[in-house]
């Protein structure tokens, strides 16, 4: 009797958690590697489950892939590590135990750990040789990201005809991250070729039977549930799980009448959960109709008009100026307020402000942006993806909500080592182009784990331009690739060539989004060779750089300089782009005021629409 034919009047138990006994081994370091080095505990581990009562075991094959080998050095091995664990399971099982080869997901919440194509052919490589071996059916398991499981179902397919079971994890009870329902998920899954659909992982017995609650029965697939033992704690630096294998037994039965037909434990589970759940679901049968109680319905509110019209917007048709003006590093901001306001005054369609530049720590520029906004100034705040978890990201960014701020430069942002505190931690949770998706995600009223927010965000999303590069064709590249992810417009690193401006126009003419042309005044010589020689992203000409040198300590004689030689910039800047962004240099906003001034001369005298 093969797999599904036993589904088709049984509901069978499937093993519980490897790793989880693994640990317990003392065994923490690649788990994979043990089926070669420690095969008597594998296999060991395998007869326990099966002793108490699993229909169905499981390989020790979950990371088996190149990518996750490659952590310890042994992508050449996956050959070797998933053939040891097909023999071991298949020894263990003997006649009476189906054995599914298991692979598992390879993305999280980044998809930059591995391009689509890295993970299609990770996940050929390993189910080659777990089909040769001889297992009973795929067991695709703990995929968070659903194009990934997509691609894998699809892949898997392709090469055999064994029973395939396509399992995702979920972020939120009956939501997938990016917002898919569990119950779409299964229809489609099961459209591309899974037999068996299911979930596991992430969530306890509890949020899972509520997850499959709003599940209908596939028309031709089955069900498949393996929740966590509970949900995780952490004791003495030990991920624990609570849960009684009665409880854990209890639910499974209640997971039958929702449909499922396929029960095992994930992450927390043990021989003794698998055995309580096997006595509970003996003499059950397998549920053939089911009725969904209809839930209520998620109203999701759309935003309200916003105040300003999108920055990429305006900047298509007419001139559009930002200014930056860095929050102060001490707590003295008066001086701050004043200077934006002046700026804001003067023109600036937006004050915009970083997000701990360089590492080092600032006034925060989501407080500065709500006190500048209660002032009547426009703000555009950076968000970096350094300092904040996804946690903080997402938090962050429903606060800027809240309070109105729709303008956001997104940016992966500079290594703790450059800053103040070069022993911090920098997170990159994400990428700024992965950021840059998720906040479009949050404008469908959606968060980031798929959660849906009542409301729709509003955010219009720059992406930053570092033009200031050998080959700028490459720069350009990443460009497109943000436009892909959601960016609306750009802002570039500060220039200081009129023939790179040139250049900059010719190289990215035929996008469809705005470039703010970055010009930021030079205040002395030492602060050029600075700029030029340590800031990453900016290099200067030999031209300014002498002119700067020629001023020598003339304070006054350096700051007229470092005007001059920005007007000069301004003059081809205006000529080629509606967008111009001037920074602000340590808080001298007299400088910038002298640039706005000129831009106005220059619209003035080309009869160019500006925002004075």
């Amino acid at each position: 009797m093969t797999l599904l034919e036993a589904l088709k009047t049984r509901v069978l138990t499937a093993d519980g958690a490897i790793g989880t006994l693994l640990y317990s081994y003392g065994l923490d370091y690649c788990h994979e590697e043990m089926n070669v080095t420690k095969p008597e505990i594998v296999q060991k581990i395998h007869e326990q489950y099966i002793e108490a009562g699993a229909d169905i075991i499981q390989t020790n094959t979950y990371g088996a892939n190149a990518i996750k080998l490659a952590r310890y050095g042994y992508e050449n091995r996956v050959q070797e590590f998933n053939e040891a664990a097909v023999r071991l399971a298949k020894a263990a099982a003997g006649d009476s135990t189906f054995v599914l080869g298991t692979i598992g997901g390879i993305r999280g919440i980044r998809k930059s750990d591995a391009t689509l194509e890295e993970v299609v052919a990770a996940i050929r490589e390993q189910a080659r040789v777990l089909i040769a071996g001889g297992v009973d059916g795929i067991l695709l398991e703990t995929f968070h990201d659903y194009e990934e499981i997509q691609a894998a179902v699809t892949t898997v397919r392709e090469l055999t005809d064994l029973p395939i079971i396509a399992q995702v994890s979920m972020h939120e009870p009956g939501t997938l991250q990016g917002g898919v329902t569990l119950d779409d998920a299964f229809t489609q899954l099961e459209a591309l070729g899974a037999n068996i659909v299911g979930s596991n992982c992430r969530l306890g017995p509890f949020h899972t039977i509520q997850a499959f609650e709003k599940v209908n029965l596939p028309e031709k697939a089955y069900l498949s549930a393996y929740p966590n033992a509970s949900l995780l704690d952490v004791e003495d630096g030990r991920i624990v799980y609570e849960s009684e294998a009665d409880y854990f037994a209890r639910a499974a039965e209640k997971l039958v009448q929702q449909g499922v037909r396929l029960i095992g434990g994930c992450c927390g589970t043990t021989p003794k959960h698998i055995e309580a759940t096997k006595k509970r679901l003996a003499q059950l049968v397998p549920i053939t109709e089911k009725e969904i109680k209809p839930g209520m319905t998620e109203f999701v509110r759309v935003p309200e008009p916003r105040k300003h019209e999108p920055l990429h917007e305006k900047a298509k048709r007419e001139r559009s100026v930002i200014v930056e003006l860095d929050t102060p590093r001490h707590l003295e901001i008066e001086s701050f307020v004043h200077g934006a306001k002046k700026l804001y005054e003067n023109g600036a369609d937006v004050i915009m402000m970083a997000d701990n530049s360089l590492a080092s720590p600032r006034i925060s520029n989501i407080a500065m942006s709500a006190i500048l906004q209660n002032e009547g100034v426009r703000v555009l705040p950076h968000l970096t993806c350094r300092d904040r978890n996804l946690i903080g990201l997402q938090s962050h960014l429903m606060g800027l909500d809240a309070l109105n701020l729709n303008d956001i430069l997104v940016i992966t942002g500079d290594p703790t080592k450059v800053g103040d505190f070069p022993g911090a931690t920098s997170v990159y949770d994400v990428s700024s182009m992965e950021l840059m998706t998720m906040i479009k995600q949050l404008n469908e009223g959606i968060s980031f784990s798929g959660k849906p927010l009542r409301k729709k965000a509003n955010f219009s999303v720059a992406g930053a331009f570092n033009p200031n590069v050998r080959v700028v064709s490459r720069a350009v590249d990443r460009l497109e690739k943000k436009l892909e992810h959601g960016c609306d417009y750009f802002i570039s690193q500060p220039v200081y060539t009129k023939e790179k401006i040139e250049e900059i126009y010719e190289a990215t003419k035929h996008l469809d989004a705005p470039i703010y042309i970055g010009i930021m005044p030079l205040t002395s010589f030492r602060s050029a060779e600075f700029l030029h020689h340590e800031v990453p992203g900016i290099k200067l000409s030999d031209d300014a750089l002498e002119r700067m040198k020629a001023c020598g300590e003339d304070k006054e004689r350096a700051t007229a300089e470092g005007v001059a030689i920005a007007k000069e910039l301004l003059d081809t800047a205006c000529r080629y782009f509606n967008g111009i962004y001037l920074i602000t240099p340590f808080l001298r906003y007299d400088m910038t005021l002298q640039l706005m001034d000129y831009v106005k001369e220059l619209d003035a005298k080309k009869g160019v629409t500006t925002n004075a």
